[in-house]
């Protein structure tokens, strides 16, 4: 079998003005080895490819291209810290566009695969642990049903690079529904013309959202689809305790996917303030803060559309800002409906609400673990661990339980609800670090065991249980780095 011409592959994005993109190839390597390949995604976007580790290898290095592979860099900007940048794929080559048995369409991108013209004078590489880490973490997300980009391959090149030290070299190949992005129509903004702007608005409404191709003001619903789509992600995120660590507007994605595993981390032990990022040495990012980030990458967004959304400059910036404004009440909508599923909730009452937070500043005082709590919440007998014996707990619990005897359905039915919503493992950042360190001195056995016990995170089983947060104290000076 020629593996290079069984892929359904088109180019769309390349349709546009060549400002957007440039063609340009990866970079070949010398020594590619597959570390790892998803054959699950691979079957599901239907890409069929034989057991065989040399030609993968050389597939997902980018040195064998696809027959129907126009590979492309593309153009963007965004707004890094709050500062606007001109960027774009500068270590990043997108091959072409996937089309599955069912029609959907997936990019293909490799990302350590070579300098490109947007690199800045960076060397186009990325290393095996930050790529493995996107791996991992992206996977895991998918399993929790979390709207996100996955991975498809991380191959090692051979070679080595340069960050803080020398590190092994390695490519992902990342799988979207898009990588069309909030600073792909800042760049169009901002550095090109009206018609171009047009142009890329047009298709990416008729690839993400086809059905607002009629409305009376088709970039005005469109800007109201993205902000729904992104207030539902964030309330997800915050239902698992995922902090981003790095959503600049080139991390946020008008398809609604979480994309960009740098500094991510979940949370361990509770705090709204919490980051892990080395890099937000302001807390900019930390957990109780995405929302309020959500909602100014999402104005930038609005900004870029003004010229689409009304002749009149006045009457753009109207619309813009009152479909702006409903991103609160979409959020708060998103995150009470999650958290009542999270605490057995299946009829609404007002003060549902209060109920959480309340829940939330009780973990917060009392250093409890976010996974763990509300795992421990979801069986008949509450974990005999000294920290739910305090009187502000006993107190929150017994307010919880006189509201489950006001449910609509049973509490055993809660119970199964709250199961449902609540993991019993995350990602927990020392198993992490460690399967990542064993990868990198060549064993992959614990990534291999963890990421099994990640693909099913709802269900106590034999693979997962050594997984779960253990009485081991999480380091409070733990970081999490870029990796670019």
């Amino acid at each position: 079998m020629n593996i290079l011409n069984t892929w359904q592959l088109e180019n769309t994005y390349a349709d546009l003005p060549r400002q957007f993109y440039t063609r340009i190839n990866p970079t070949p390597v010398n020594k590619p080895n597959l570390i790892i390949y998803n054959k699950e995604l691979s079957n599901l976007i239907d890409i069929d490819l034989p057991d065989d580790k040399e030609l993968l290898a050389q597939l997902f290095s980018g040195n064998k291209l696809p027959e129907k592979a126009k590979p492309i860099s593309q153009a963007y900007a965004g707004h890094q810290f709050g500062h606007f940048s001109i960027l774009g794929d500068g270590r990043a080559h997108l091959i072409g566009e996937q089309i599955s048995a069912n029609g959907k369409r997936y990019d293909i991108q490799f990302k350590g695969s070579g300098q490109t013209p947007y690199s800045r004078n960076g060397d186009g590489r990325a290393a095996l642990a930050p790529m493995l880490r996107e791996y991992i973490i992206s996977e895991a997300m998918y399993a929790l049903n979390i709207p996100t980009t996955r991975s498809l391959a991380v191959v090692s090149t051979g070679e080595s690079i340069m960050r803080s030290s020398l590190m092994k070299g390695a490519i992902l190949t990342r799988v979207a529904s898009s990588h069309i992005r909030v600073g792909t129509f800042e760049y169009a903004s901002k550095m090109l013309d009206s018609e171009a702007l047009k142009n890329l608005a047009d298709y990416a409404i008729k690839r993400h959202y086809p059905e607002l191709t009629n409305q009376e003001n088709p970039y005005l619903s469109f800007l109201k689809a993205v902000i729904s789509q992104q207030a539902k992600l964030i309330a997800s995120w915050m239902h698992v305790g995922f902090i981003h660590g790095v959503m600049n507007t080139d991390n946020m994605t008008i398809s609604g996917e979480t994309i960009d595993y740098g500094p991510c981390a979940f949370i361990d032990i509770f705090s709204m303030n919490k980051v892990f990022s080395s890099i937000d040495q302001n807390g900019r990012y930390e957990y109780g803060s995405q929302a309020h980030v959500a909602h100014w990458n999402l104005t930038k967004l609005a900004e870029s559309l003004l010229p689409l959304l009304h002749e009149n400059m006045d009457d753009a910036l109207k619309l813009a800002e009152v479909s702006i404004s409903g991103f609160a009440k979409e959020f708060n909508s998103a995150w009470i409906s999650g958290m009542r599923s999270k605490l057995g909730l299946f009829n609404e009452e007002e003060d549902d609400y209060v109920l959480a937070q309340n829940l939330f500043k009780w973990m917060e005082t009392a250093k409890a673990d976010f996974t763990s709590t509300f795992r421990d919440l979801s069986y008949e007998r509450l974990s005999e661990n000294e920290i739910y014996k305090s009187p502000d707990f006993k107190k929150w619990y017994e307010v919880w339980q006189q509201r489950l005897l006001r449910n609509s359905k049973t509490t055993k039915s809660a119970l199964i609800l709250m199961r449902k919503h609540n993991p019993v493992i995350v990602p927990y950042n020392h198993f992490v670090e460690e399967a990542l360190l064993a990868a990198e001195n060549g064993d992959m056995k614990p990534f291999n065991s963890l990421l099994a016990a990640l693909l099913n995170p709802f269900t106590l089983s034999a693979s997962n249980e050594s997984f779960q947060q253990s009485t081991i104290q999480p380091n409070p000076n733990y970081q999490t780095f870029c990796g670019t």
